[in-house]
């Protein structure tokens, strides 16, 4: 009995020790599934889809559809997620729009402004909200908290032009330019003139960049206080400025006024290309396509590439290209949200590189499909 007893008790001992190891076994491989959800989450988190919102001014003109179509297709290039909200030159609707990107906590916004100052409060709340946001294309508040502004260079692609009509004319002839810009007080097409005026008394005077830098605020001056402005030593005046308010439409009128008050001149510059393809229709209306020569600071849009290809009057832009404005803008989004990139570190603006499109370079820019 003794001997059966013993038995009895190593077995109920054994089941016990059986029983134990299997709920620990249990336990390990439940713990082992918890670990492997986690890890599931992880992952999901860490390759989550990016989320890129543009609050876009407008999309009423082929630069701005251009500029968008260029930041969605560079985004999902990357596997992003590019959403484009159309403020339709509204500050209102711009100011919803970045809420809307805030509240529904988009990973970075890019906006191009409606007006500089008005746009700041909102730039402020998403980068308050911790979402960082660029500046791309118009320039934004000086107190803006943005990581950056993306922009073609305004000023160096109007001096490469300067330079180029500089050497379009005698030595002693005189450059007698009308002027088309934009709007009163546009910070990016002072720029661009200021761009032009230089490159011309540069290259006509000879003198290094930053003394004709020098002279061309000093020919602005004169350009607004007496609408009119001239530097001898580069034989170089502007005898008229017109404000075609950017358009083709508006760049037209403003140039056969021009014309029938300066029936004389030989150049017209401008601060963009559709302005002054409005001038060349007046121009070859007025049958003196032979007698003025054209250069713009900006943008090689198509239809001013096919005229400078075609060996017109047209003979020089500025590249301020909507593609490649926003791959720039895309490449510092990823440096900040894959990369690790200190925001802070960035310069106030990130240029595209400047380049004048003359005949001898423009099919290199030119694109039969291009949306600008």
């Amino acid at each position: 009995m003794k001997k059966v007893g013993a038995i009895l008790m190593v077995l109920c001992l054994f089941v016990v020790i059986m029983v134990g190891c299997t709920k620990e076994s249990k336990e390990n491989e439940k713990g082992g599934e918890e670990s492997k959800v986690e890890s599931t989450e992880s992952k999901t988190s860490t390759n989550k889809k990016i989320k890129i919102g543009f609050a876009q001014k407008t999309l009423e003109n082929e630069y701005q559809k251009a500029l968008a179509e260029g930041l969605v297709e560079a985004g999902e290039a990357k596997g992003w997620e590019v959403t484009v909200l159309n403020a339709k030159n509204s500050i209102e609707n711009e100011q919803k729009n970045m809420e809307t990107f805030v509240s529904l906590k988009y990973d970075m916004i890019f906006i191009n402004v409606v007006d500089t100052e008005a746009a700041t409060a909102s730039i402020n709340a998403a980068s308050e909200a911790g979402i960082p946001v660029i500046g791309i294309d118009s320039h934004v508040a000086e107190d803006a908290k943005v990581v950056t502004n993306i922009a073609s260079p305004s000023y160096g692609n109007g001096r490469l032009v300067g330079l180029y009509a500089a050497k379009q004319y005698d030595v002693d002839e005189l450059i007698s330019t009308g002027l088309l810009s934009g709007n009163k007080g546009n910070p990016g097409g002072l720029d661009r003139r200021l761009g032009l005026f230089t490159g011309v008394i540069e290259g006509r005077i000879g003198c290094t960049e930053t003394e004709a830098r020098k002279f061309a605020e000093e020919f602005e001056q004169q350009l607004v206080k007496q609408g009119k402005a001239l530097n001898q030593d580069a034989n170089f005046e502007v005898v008229a400025q017109g404000w075609g308010g950017w358009s083709i439409e508006g760049g037209l009128p403003e140039m056969e006024d021009i014309m029938v008050a300066n029936p004389d001149i030989n150049c017209v510059m401008g601060e963009n290309d559709s302005m002054l393809i409005g001038a060349m229709g007046a121009i070859e209306a007025a049958d003196k396509l032979d007698q003025i020569q054209i250069f713009a600071a900006a943008d090689a849009m198509k239809g001013a590439l096919e005229a400078i290809m075609d060996g017109s009057s047209y003979k020089a832009t500025g590249l301020n290209d909507p593609v490649l404005v926003a791959a720039k803008g895309i490449d510092v989004a990823a440096e900040v949200l894959i990369d690790g990139t200190d925001p802070k570190s960035y310069e106030k603006i990130v240029y595209t590189d400047a380049a004048c499109i003359t005949i001898e370079n423009a099919e290199e820019y030119y694109d039969a499909d291009a949306t600008f």
